[in-house]
């Protein structure tokens, strides 16, 4: 069978993509556990997972279809890494939190809490970097972008209302939230410049730029 060299490219990329992916559902799932706070998007699934019988996973799935549903009429594309991060990172975090056990210490809270941030930085620099899409949360910013509205007012607007969703839904908002809001931003930036393989986007998003200062897909996913 006959490959162009676009799509031998993007093969040759995904098993990065889905170390990145994996990477960052583990990262959350030690958040989970750490229990001192989560980022917006998270806790909103968190507590969609204690109000209804869909699990923290299954919630953030369905989140992202419904993220997914308001490219639409903003017009962008998914990349092939959109769509995978959409399920994997969802069934990731619930497989972790089967394997993971409560963490038994303040210690032991805190090292999964800012081991999980670092984990979640690492993997969204592995996954942006393969440039095979942006997250869902990132195209929706930048699609509202292009109309317009200035993304850090997006991003601001959009993640409050979540954040205060989550908090009212009875998801973990605490010292870990104001921690990864502080640092995973860096740390994305660090890992995506080291991790960054350049070129093969084929979206309406330009999700580097947007993904390397996210605290959305950067997971948040």
């Amino acid at each position: 069978m006959h490959l162009t060299p676009y799509t031998r490219e993007v093969l040759k990329r995904f098993p990065t993509l889905l170390v990145g992916l994996v990477l960052f559902g583990f990262g959350i799932a030690l958040q989970v556990r750490a229990n001192l706070g989560l980022a917006p998007w998270e806790a909103m699934h968190q507590g969609i997972s204690f109000r209804t019988p869909l699990t923290i996973g299954v919630a953030g799935i369905l989140t992202g279809v419904m993220v997914l549903l308001v490219w639409i009429p903003l017009r962008q594309r998914p990349g092939i890494g959109t769509l995978v991060n959409v399920v994997v990172i969802g069934l990731v975090i619930d497989g972790s939190l089967i394997v993971l056990g409560e963490a038994p210490t303040t210690l032991w809270r805190w090292t999964f809490m800012l081991g999980g941030i670092v984990i979640i930085g690492l993997g969204s620099g592995i996954y942006i970097g393969t440039r095979l899409g942006p997250g869902p949360r990132d195209g929706l910013m930048t699609g509202l972008a292009e109309r317009g509205i200035s993304i850090r007012l997006a991003r601001f607007a959009i993640e409050g209302a979540v954040l205060v969703l989550g908090w009212l839904l009875g998801g973990a908002i605490g010292v870990g939230t104001v921690a990864f809001t502080v640092l995973i931003g860096p740390i994305v930036q660090f890992f995506l410049e080291r991790f960054d393989q350049g070129e093969i986007v084929r979206t309406a998003a330009p999700s580097v730029r947007l993904s390397s200062n996210s605290s959305a897909d950067a997971d948040e996913h």
